[in-house]
């Protein structure tokens, strides 16, 4: 009974998805070429990755300045 439930659950997401999928609107060149510019790239943004050290000395200094109280009590909600 549970197998039969599963494969009846499974069969209808399956050909839902593909429903969906299929109702993707026709673009254009210019469109998809707009979509590709407003995606964001991780290695464009410049970020940089910091190391456990410097992660550590940015939260002693916001609790020392106080940034950590203030944002405790602006999501407190008093």
């Amino acid at each position: 009974m549970k197998t039969s439930m599963i494969a009846l659950a499974f069969a209808a997401f399956a050909t839902a998805g593909f429903a969906h999928a299929s109702e993707a609107p026709a673009t254009t060149a210019a469109q998809s070429a707009a979509t590709q510019v407003q995606q964001w790239n991780p290695s464009q943004t410049g970020a940089m990755q910091k190391t456990r050290a410097e992660v550590r000395h940015e939260l002693v200094q916001a609790q020392r300045d106080g940034q950590l109280a203030q944002l405790s009590s602006l999501y407190r909600g008093s």
